[in-house]
């Protein structure tokens, strides 16, 4: 990281990668969970309704799977900007 620009372009990266995770998990959580429920729950999973299946289980599956996801693409990141630990 020499330049500003080039700091500011790492920064930008790594925020746009913060935004997307944040929003799916919004997504998932809020707007599967709560918003679209009565519909979602004439959907079975398992033998339980969809909406209640992503009010309980799916939200934390998807910020476990949003946690790996955003540990491999930073060090991706990490590695396009010059800036990672190997």
């Amino acid at each position: 990281m020499r330049t500003k620009k080039a700091r500011q372009r790492y920064w930008r990266a790594n925020l746009r990668l913060v935004a997307l995770c944040l929003t799916i998990w919004f997504t998932v959580s809020f707007g599967f969970g709560i918003l679209l429920a009565e519909p979602l729950d004439r959907i079975q999973l398992f033998g339980f309704n969809l909406g209640f299946w992503f009010a309980q289980q799916g939200s934390i599956v998807c910020f476990v799977v949003l946690i790996f996801y955003y540990a491999w693409r930073m060090n991706q990141i990490d590695r396009e900007h010059g800036v990672d630990e190997e």
